[in-house]
């Protein structure tokens, strides 16, 4: 991608205002971003790694027709751990579903080029006597150039591109001063200049990936009639906000929305009234719950909303608040009514999010036999459990 469009891309994003502290920083990145971030930054480490180990050792070729011996089968031992390294980075198949684990395994992909930077050094140092020599050298001093570069591969943001290159910047400037092996010491600072340039770019291409990642999350999590987080996201938020309440043995609850009569009003005004209806209930819903909790469209008319750290007292006061603010008006001026199930997760104890969800359409269910509008959620009378029903 051209520098401009990069430049352009981030500029778009300072005048939104919105969106640049997520690409600066990654402290406000919401659970799902990371989640998806991370699942790529994994794939991108095996990727490279796999590429750089079946790479590394083809170079052994020319180190041992170059150098004498003994300083070849150094390089040798050199190459074949460090594609050790790099084919065991890209065969690990243990999932990174957090930005630390992803985080690490960045860092040990950069690292074995690194170490290999840094030990090679010192061995190749005053190696040129002829031309071929001094090229092959110098094919090894340029490395740091293409380990910078390729930060461009992953999408970060820029505190992250600047820290992931600066061991890199660390380890040429160090052997700089130990002694080039491209070129003499004074011309070395610009050499230092342009790989800190190289750099820069390599950390605005990473930017871009990240800005064009979270439009393009942003497009697929919200569903384009109600504004509410697509199912396919909604099941994803959900499960991480159930394994955050296992976790931290916070209660969690699911409430089940379901419009009363909603396909009447399709057969008998259109589905454009419909639609009216539907974005109607959604902005009522949404204008009532806090910025922690989650408003998801099922399917249809159905609505799931995900509150977090909120037991079953402070649902059914929210869930009240929405009925006394209704949910919009039906074509004919009559007032849409819902029925609504309650499921939550210290209460319930479900076996996993999907059986928190079951549960809560269950409960809604029973409301809709039971007369529609009516909210059925967890009760206890004594030690026995049952269905508490409010009208």
């Amino acid at each position: 991608m051209r520098v401009d469009r990069l430049l352009a891309a981030l500029f778009d994003a300072f005048v939104r205002g919105d969106e640049l502290p997520t690409l600066i920083h990654p402290a406000n990145h919401t659970p799902i971003l990371q989640r998806r971030r991370a699942a790529m930054i994994q794939s991108r480490v095996r990727m490279v790694a796999l590429i750089f180990g079946i790479l590394t050792p083809m170079w052994i070729a020319i180190d041992v027709t170059v150098f004498e011996w003994s300083l070849a089968i150094w390089l040798i031992v050199l190459r074949l751990t460090a594609s050790a390294a790099f084919l065991a980075l890209a065969f690990d198949r243990r999932s990174c579903e957090d930005m630390t684990c992803a985080w690490w395994r960045l860092t040990a992909l950069l690292a074995i080029p690194t170490l290999f930077f840094a030990i090679s050094h010192p061995l190749l140092y005053n190696q040129g006597v002829d031309d071929l020599r001094i090229a092959v050298s110098a094919g090894y001093g340029y490395l740091p150039f293409v380990m910078v570069a390729g930060l461009s591969v992953f999408p970060l943001t820029a505190l992250e591109g600047a820290l992931f290159a600066t061991p890199m910047l660390g380890a040429h400037l160090a052997a700089g001063f130990y002694g080039s092996l491209v070129m003499p010491f004074p011309s070395y600072i610009s050499a230092l200049w342009l790989l800190a340039l190289i750099a820069v770019v390599a950390t605005l291409a990473a930017i871009s990936q990240l800005h064009f990642m979270i439009a393009l999350l942003e497009q697929a999590a919200h569903d384009a009639l109600t504004g509410a987080f697509s199912r396919r996201i909604g099941e994803e938020l959900l499960k991480l906000q159930v394994a955050h309440a296992e976790r931290t043995l916070q209660p969690l609850t699911a409430i089940f929305v379901d419009l009363d009569d909603f396909k009447a009003v399709n057969d008998r005004y259109g589905h454009e009234e419909g639609d009216r209806v539907l974005r109607h209930a959604a902005n009522t819903i949404r204008s009532l719950l806090r910025q922690s909790d989650a408003l998801v469209r099922w399917g249809g008319e159905e609505f799931l909303i995900v509150l977090p750290d909120t037991p079953m007292e402070g649902a059914m006061i929210a869930v009240e608040r929405m009925r006394r603010a209704g949910f919009g008006k039906r074509p004919d001026g009559s007032l849409q009514t819902a029925s609504i199930g309650i499921a939550e997760q210290t209460a319930d104890r479900p076996a996993d999010w999907e059986a928190l969800v079951e549960l809560a359409d269950q409960r809604m269910y029973r409301a809709k036999q039971d007369g529609k509008n009516r909210v059925i959620g967890p009760g206890r009378t004594g030690d026995e459990p049952r269905d508490s029903i409010v009208a």
